[in-house]
């Protein structure tokens, strides 16, 4: 059965281009990669939750703090080569800002075929990054999820990267 996640992306505008909230995977196959690595703080949906609530939830669990106040708005689902959905929802954030990410923590084999278990954070970074950026770092089935922002505020997105 596919999986069906929901995840909060924030978002704000200093005057220099949209700029988006990203958060770096854990773990150790993620440790050193940059392109594609990134992701909307999200997670799964626990039996019958709302996914606004489940988004609220998971991007405390990821980030480590609350989300910032505001009212989301629903951008849609986007959808995985897998079948796994993701419903987003964007928040615009222009002074959210953390000091540090306290994530959750999964349980991983490591190093492989060692019997050892070790614990490693769901998220072991996030920063905000300009969208021409974000672009290039976000999973590629989360991409569409970026469009919808753009389409969402009316087309207004400057500031592709560097």
């Amino acid at each position: 059965m596919p999986v069906t996640s929901a995840g909060l992306l924030l978002h704000r505008d200093r005057g220099e281009g949209l700029e988006v909230f990203l958060g770096h995977m854990g773990g150790p196959y993620w440790a050193k990669k940059d392109a594609a690595a990134w992701s909307i703080p999200k997670g799964e949906l626990e039996a019958g939750e709302d996914p606004l609530a489940a988004a609220r939830r998971e991007f405390t669990e990821e980030i480590g703090v609350p989300p910032p106040d505001g009212e989301p708005a629903e951008l849609g689902a986007v959808r995985y080569a897998s079948g796994k959905t993701v419903y987003v929802f964007a928040l615009a954030a222009p002074e959210f800002a953390i000091e540090r990410v306290v994530s959750g923590t999964f349980e991983l084999e490591w190093p492989p075929h060692s019997g050892r278990r070790v614990a490693f954070p769901e998220v072991d970074r996030a920063e905000w990054m300009p969208l021409g950026i974000a672009a290039e770092r976000l999973v590629v089935g989360q991409r569409p999820a970026l469009s919808a922002l753009v389409a969402h505020l009316g087309g207004a997105a400057e500031g592709g990267g560097s």
